[in-house]
Order: structure tokens, then sequence, then C-alpha cells
């Protein structure tokens, strides 16, 4: 079944071109909280929806330029959902550390991520809450109002679900086709409309 074209308000949204660092055709809404957006790096073909909040003023101190946040190339960043760096408190130093999203990505409304790591080929429900320092592998699913506890590691090809989330079911191997496919689907009926 074809899905819908999605319709939104033109104005309500940033199309971004080629520049050093973003590249073409991410869509952010202007409704969307950016903090720090010199330590975001958005990959392409991106879309931020409304109410989504990105911190990438959480990072370490010190002097230079740091990436805080990656984000890869046709993700999906839904309605309401909360991107910030993990944290920990080492030997009585308070720290930020970098997180990095692959490429097809979707993350559900109102859910809040503070992994390290979210591979590519993921779909992250709704009302999820993924905790600090967890690292999703490739290809996986984590159903809606699953909460990941901190420093879980959630292997390739694994659906989990619950609160605290735990491994379900498998998915097949065919699972990274389906999710490029919906992500680029996705972007492609992502149409603004005057």
């Amino acid at each position: 079944m074809e899905p819908p074209i999605i319709y939104y308000p033109r104005l309500e949204y940033i199309e971004t071109v080629k520049s050093k660092e973003l590249d073409t055709g991410n869509k952010v809404s202007r409704k969307s909280v950016i903090c720090g957006s010199q330590n975001i790096i958005l990959g392409g073909k991106t879309i931020i929806q409304t109410d989504c909040v990105i911190r990438g003023d959480l990072r370490r101190t010190g002097g230079g330029h740091a990436v805080v946040v990656a984000i890869g190339r046709y993700c999906l960043l839904a309605k309401g959902s909360i991107i910030r760096p993990p944290y920990k408190t080492y030997k009585g130093i308070f720290s930020y550390y970098p997180m990095k999203i692959g490429d097809h990505v979707s993350i559900g409304e109102g859910s809040i991520v503070e992994a390290a790591t979210i591979g590519s080929f993921v779909h992250i429900g709704k009302n999820c809450v993924i905790g600090r320092f967890a690292i999703i592998k490739d290809c996986c699913r984590i159903e809606d109002n699953t909460v990941i506890p901190p420093n879980t590691v959630v292997p390739s090809f694994s659906i989990y679900d619950g609160s605290p989330g735990v491994f379900v079911d498998e998915l097949p191997e065919c699972v990274q086709d389906i999710y490029e496919t919906r992500t680029k689907d996705y972007y492609s009926k992502f149409q603004p409309k005057d």
C-alpha cells in the first residue's frame, strides 16, 4: 500500500541547501528547537518536525568546535521528539558525550533519545525513552512506549518492547531494504503546500 502524500505548510519549514555543515534537502520545522546548531551535523534529506528538540549546546566544556549530535541521511524526527547527548560524571567531572544517529532512522512522536549510538535502518516508535549511553545496532525496531534502560546494547535485527525494553522477536535480513524504502518514500511524499 502506497503511503499518502503528507503536506506541510511551506512557510513552516526551512529546506537546506548544500553548505559546509549541512547537506542538501533537510526539512526543518521553524517550530522545532535546535540548540547549538554549530555542533549538529545533518547528513541530508532529514526531516525534523514541529516541536522537536535537538540539544547540540550540551557538550563538553573547553574550546573549539565539537560535533555533539550527528544525524545521517533520510532520517525522520517526528513531532515532539527530543534528542540530547548522553552525560555522566567521571572522576568528579560532569561531561556530555557525542551522539551518532545513522542513516534511514525514524524516531517516533514524543520519544526521548539520549543514546550514544543509533545504527542505520532503525525504527523507534512513539513515546519511547532511549536511556543514556544505550547502543542500538543496525536494523532494529523499538516498539511504541518502550523504555530502553541506560547502557543497554540492542543487537542487530532485534525487536525490543516493554518497560524495561526486552528482546521480543527477530527481524528478517531484508529489513534494511524495507526501512530504506520506507524512509525514502516518506521523504519524497513530505511535500510543501502553499
